[in-house]
């Protein structure tokens, strides 16, 4: 983070709160280390999974038809 920027709040508020539901009392105790390893493993840091390639969502919609 550089010197002018601030700490994303808001950004990991809203991931620990809401996409993690922790509990706030669990979310104030954790190091900022510690959410990101749980978000990591998650899938939602770093941008999270890959998309799958073409040819297998094409592949898993032949296998899976919508009805």
């Amino acid at each position: 983070m550089s010197a002018g920027a601030r700490f994303p709040w808001r950004a990991l508020m809203g991931a620990g709160l809401g996409a993690l539901r922790l509990a706030p009392p669990v979310f104030w105790a954790m190091t900022p280390r510690e959410l990101m390893v749980a978000l990591h493993g998650a899938g939602l840091a770093d941008g999270g999974a890959a998309p799958p390639a073409r040819a297998d969502l094409d592949a898993l919609m032949s296998r899976f038809p919508d009805r």
